[in-house]
């Protein structure tokens, strides 16, 4: 490894859930962009089929519902098929609930669990013995900085994103000596459709949540997705089992 190609991923293959909008798009992006091949997931095809097209000839899609019996296997089968290997996992996908703990269904609750967590758990268990078998793999969870601090209407969702800690922690131990790093983002407030629904119709909480940020702005996708592309390349090959916070210093000013 040198200083030129550190933080490539030349001839490596990326499956990245929810990729294609938002993060899961900025991280399909920027690994394209550090030369890997990248395959996003998604439940909606025709934003799949626009986000691929968009990423170029590097990028494919497979319509999926990650939270099914099953999937797991069927998208990981397909990564095989379509390039015989499998070196990085990103999971990415997941859905929000702004509620408190009153106003949250067992049954909601458990839905957003089943997509951050149990789904996550399934993928890597599948890609697990690919790695192993190449010798080598990066799993990257997309946390949130929920893991660090309590936000009010969070329950389930600081719930689920508090359980990939728990996950990357131990899969990193587990793993390690396999030559597989297990790792996570932990985004602060990035610029999504999300995002701007939650801000645009109140000012105010949107001046607040800036004035919060060091240097006074939200985040971009493509920050999330270089943090990704560092964190997956041969420069991160002794950074294992780490929440990073990407933030803009939000975190220790809050």
């Amino acid at each position: 490894m040198s200083g030129s190609n550190a933080f490539r991923l030349d001839d490596q293959v990326a499956l990245i859930t929810g990729g294609g909008t938002g993060l899961g798009f900025g991280i399909a992006r920027a690994m394209i962009d550090a030369g890997a091949s990248v395959v996003i997931t998604g439940r909606r095809e025709s934003v799949l089929q626009e986000a691929a097209a968009r990423l170029g000839e590097r990028a494919s899609f497979v319509v999926a519902d990650v939270t099914g019996s099953g999937a797991a296997r069927e998208v990981v089968d397909y990564v095989l098929n379509r390039h015989r290997t499998l070196s990085i996992l990103v999971n990415n996908a997941g859905v929000h609930l702004k509620k408190n703990i009153e106003e949250t269904a067992e049954d909601e609750f458990a839905a957003v669990m089943n997509t951050h967590v149990n789904a996550s758990f399934r993928l890597s268990q599948e890609a697990v013995p690919v790695m192993r078998r190449h010798g080598f793999g990066h799993i990257l969870f997309i946390a949130s900085l929920t893991c660090f601090i309590g936000i009010p209407k969070t329950i389930a969702y600081s719930a689920a994103k508090s359980a990939h800690t728990g996950l990357v922690r131990s899969m990193a131990v587990e793993l390690g000596p396999q030559h597989i790093r297990v790792n996570a983002i932990a985004p602060g407030w990035i610029q999504s459709d999300m995002l701007n629904q939650s801000l645009d119709a109140d000012p105010e909480r949107k001046q607040r949540v800036v004035s919060r940020i060091p240097g006074g702005e939200f985040g971009a996708p493509a920050d999330i997705g270089y943090a990704a592309v560092y964190l997956s390349s041969p420069a991160a090959r002794y950074v294992n089992g780490v929440v990073l916070p990407v933030d803009g210093g939000a975190l220790i000013s809050l």
